[in-house]
This record gives structure tokens, C-alpha cells and sequence, in this order.
């Protein structure tokens, strides 16, 4: 009896389960920065070419990101992979505490080392499909780097390296196992350097022009500046530089960088313009100086309603990540150290997961995208051509991302499930578009419908090049 796609998806998989758990621990390891990720592009690269890509280094002028290639002519696959890391996060692994390898050190607390393996153990599936059943097409594997704070994809959609491609597919690793059906907010990402005059704060203030003072006023403008945007927006920042160490200098220069969301670009734009003039205030007020840096950007994510059905159907027959005692028992010790809020919060959102450490189902899929008020560059990729992602339970239900709970997890069996099963559903998607082919033409469809006349524009100037920080 004939094997189905999926069958065949899954032992391909499972065959290489231990190369890919390899990588996806490596690059936890590694837990490399924004366009930083040296070791762990290096790594993704060197075992593409081994599997039988051929790997374009240093795409879209920027250094750790490529792009690994099999197969000639369409359809194209784009298969999405990040491996960034977030500062400050270090933690050992499979721990019920928090205890880090390297105290101020970085860790994968998005579980992009999972999300990079678990898309290379797709891409490498489907090559192997297409090879032994002689399917016409490309399947690529896009190496994005610095997704965390960078919007890699969005310099790298700035460049055109997606735009002949057919369809994306994507994961991220979660607390839950579903369709990621959602509706993200577009995003900016700007320096405010200010510049002043340093004096002896006590015997000569007057002759100082303090720089500090500046990005204080700034923050308490734009905290003002809330009650008059509209609701769905969000604007967050970080003091980067206080001007030293000494109060009685008064501080010459400071900086704070800001991130402002909201559905649309053109929303995100509006309100940048606003923060801009209260930082010209704020400068006004101190006699400073300030310089404006756009760091990065955004689009919002666009849902296409054709392929997640189809990945819900190949995820469906797949089922979910199953759990041994052991793992249960980890994951019971890390939801104990989950607050009242955080576990009240499941109860809100998923009241069948509100007394479980693991995910053991899949979350139904109605067709109807969900807002999400963070944002990914996954939204660029979603403008040129459709795109759909999923998720799969590779932490504990209701610990937060961006956590140390979420990293203690991240190199241990549990975060190797959902990371291979992810990997499955991505291929046997993948694999069923390539074999139905108008289910293409139709997503293709939907994307048009639901741009309705609009076109791409990268929301990042030509002149700003992706960069580790500036």
C-alpha cells in the first residue's frame, strides 16, 4: 500500500531527527544577536550544502543571511528560518529555576534556535520528497537573520529576494499548537540622540545643557501623547545611553530608542511623526540638540485564509507532540513558578489547557485571524506573496515569551517535539500545495483580494542598512 505525503514527511524527518536536534542545540548555544549570528548562519549553511542546496551567502547586503536552494523553475517555496537570540537572557537548560549560564548574557527566550531547525528539517523533507517522486518546482530555505529588534526579512523583502517566490511557509514555536491565524501590528523602530553641553552640576549647572533632561521630557511627552492615538497602538521604549555614571556631571549626551506599533504603516507613520515633535520639544525645552536614527521596520501581517486551511488539514492528520512522565514533570515544575496572572490568563484564553503544564491538543481553526499586538517581519513576506505559519507546544501552557522559562526549555525534549512536528507540518503543507497546485493560484487569489489595489513598499528607507546596533 502507497505511503501518504504525510507518512512519508514524517519519516524523512524522523530519520534525520538527530541532525536537526543537533543544530537546534548548537545554535542555543550559540544564542547570537541580531545580525550577529555568525556560528549559528555558518552552521544552517554548512549543513544545507551537505544535504544538497546550493547556499548564496551574505543576501541582501547582509551578512548572516542567505538563502539555500534546490530544485529549477516554479513553483517556488519559500520556507522561513530565524536563529536570533535576545540579550540578557542566559539560562541553564531543563531547570525549574531561574539560573543563568552567564549572568547578563544572551539567551533564546523566542525559541529561534528551535524555529531555524525546525524550518531547515522542512525545507530538507520536501527536497527529498520532490527528489523521489520527481516533482517540478523550488524549494528554498531563507536563512533571516535578526528578527528580534532587526526586521531581517523586511530589509531582505527591501532587496526583492522574495519577490518570485510562489508561497511562504513559517512557525514559531509556542505554549500552544495551532494555525497562527492573526493580524499583527506594522512597526517603527528610531534613535533619539540628544546632544548637550557637560558642566560641573553643582558649581557651574548654568553652563550646563543637560542631555538626560531631554529624553526624560521626551518620555513624559509621549507618555501624554497615549490618551490622543488610537487604541490598538503601542509605543515602548529604552533609555540606551543615560550620559555616565556621575550625577554631578551634567550628562552632555543620551539617547532612548523607541518602538511604535498600530495596524497599519500608515498609522505607525502618523504617530512617528508626533514622537518626533515632542523630541524636537523636549530639545527646545533644554537647549540640547537631537538627532533622529530610524533603526527599523515592519508591515503588518497578512493572513491567507487558503493555505492555513491547508496546513490545518495536514496538521490535523499529523496530530499533536505526545509526552512522556518525565517531561510532564519538568513542565509541572516550571508552571509552579508561573504567576496568578499568567496562569489566569490561560484560563481566559484556552479553559481546556488552564490546568495542564503541556499542550495536548490542537486549537481549533475557524478561518477568522485574531489580533496580536506584537509584530513580525514575517508580515513583510506576507505582502508579496501568501504566506501561512503555524505553531507547535514547545513550552510550558501560560509562560510568557521573551522568558527564562521559555529558555530553560528550549534544548531539552519537550522544545525537540514540537520543533521536529513543526518541521512536518511545514513539508507535508508544502508537499500538498506542490501536488495541488491551484490550491496556489488561489491563495494567490486571496492575497490580491485582500490587498485590494494596494502594492508592497518597504517601510524602511533605501539608506538605512541592517546593522547590530548604531
Amino acid at each position: 500500500m502507497n505511503m501518504s505525503h504525510i507518512q512519508q514527511i514524517s519519516e524523512l524527518i524522523e530519520r534525520k531527527r538527530d541532525l536537526f536536534i543537533h543544530v537546534s542545540d548548537r545554535i542555543w548555544e550559540y544564542a547570537e544577536t541580531r545580525f550577529e549570528e555568525y556560528q549559528s548562519a555558518e552552521l544552517l549553511c554548512q549543513v544545507l550544502e551537505k544535504e544538497g542546496f546550493t547556499v548564496e551567502k551574505g543576501v541582501g547586503g547582509i551578512e548572516t543571511a542567505f538563502i539555500g536552494s534546490y530544485g529549477a523553475g516554479k513553483p517556488i517555496v519559500a520556507i522561513l528560518g530565524e536563529f536570533d537570540a535576545l540579550a540578557g537572557l542566559s539560562q541553564k537548560k531543563a531547570t525549574a529555576k531561574q539560573d543563568p549560564l552567564v549572568p547578563g548574557g544572551n539567551g533564546h527566550g523566542c525559541g529561534h534556535n528551535l524555529l531555524g531547525a525546525g524550518s531547515l528539517a522542512a525545507a530538507v523533507a520536501v527536497k527529498e520528497y520532490m527528489e523521489q517522486h520527481h516533482l517540478p518546482g523550488t524549494v528554498r530555505y531563507y536563512g533571516c537573520p535578526g528578527e528580534e529588534g532587526g526586521s531581517g526579512k523586511t530589509f531582505m523583502a527591501r532587496e526583492g529576494l522574495f519577490n518570485d517566490i510562489d508561497f511562504a511557509l513559517c512557525w514559531h514555536p509556542m505554549d500552544y499548537n495551532s494555525i497562527f491565524s492573526v493580524h499583527s501590528l506594522a512597526n517603527f523602530q528610531v534613535y533619539y540622540k540628544f546632544k548637550g553641553k557637560s558642566s560641573h552640576a553643582a558649581m557651574s549647572p548654568h553652563l550646563g545643557r543637560s542631555s538626560l533632561d531631554a529624553v526624560e521630557l521626551m518620555n513624559i511627552g509621549v507618555n501624554y501623547l497615549r490618551e490622543h492615538i488610537i487604541p490598538e497602538a503601542r509605543i515602548h521604549y529604552a533609555i540606551t545611553n543615560t550620559g555616565g555614571l556621575s550625577p554631578n556631571v551634567v550628562q552632555s549626551y543620551a539617547e532612548v530608542l523607541y518602538l511604535i506599533r498600530a495596524p497599519e504603516i500608515s498609522q505607525v507613520q502618523d504617530i512617528y511623526e508626533r514622537v518626533c515633535d515632542i523630541a524636537r520639544g523636549a530639545a527646545l525645552m533644554t537647549g540640547t540638540e537631537v538627532e533622529i536614527v530610524f533603526d527599523k521596520a515592519c508591515s503588518n501581517l497578512i493572513p491567507n485564509r487558503v493555505l492555513e486551511s491547508v496546513m490545518y488539514k495536514n496538521f490535523s492528520e499529523l496530530g499533536v507532540p505526545v509526552h512522556d512522565k518525565n517531561e510532564l514533570q519538568l513542565a509541572e515544575a516550571i508552571r509552579q513558578t508561573l504567576s496568578d496572572q499568567e496562569i489566569n490568563t490561560v484560563k481566559t484564553m484556552f479553559p481546556d489547557l488552564a490546568d495542564k503544564a503541556l499542550a495536548d491538543r490542537l486549537n481549533p481553526y475557524d478561518g477568522c485571524p485574531a489580533p496580536l499586538y506584537g509584530s513580525t517581519d514575517v508580515g513583510d513576506v506576507s505582502w508579496i506573496a501568501p504566506t501561512a505559519q503555524c505553531t507547535t507546544a514547545c513550552f510550558v501552557v501560560g509562560s510568557p515569551a521573551h522568558s527564562w522559562q521559555w529558555v530553560t526549555l528550549g534544548a531539552t525534549s519537550i522544545a525537540h517535539k514540537g520543533m521536529l512536528h513543526a518541521g512536518k507540518v511545514l513539508a507535508a503543507t508544502a508537499v500538498d500545495l506542490l501536488q495541488h497546485q491551484e490550491l496556489i493560484e488561489q491563495a494567490k487569489a486571496e492575497l490580491n483580494e485582500r490587498l485590494n489595489g494596494r502594492k508592497y513598499v518597504c517601510p524602511i528607507p533605501k539608506d538605512i542598512r541592517a546593522a547590530a546596533r548604531r
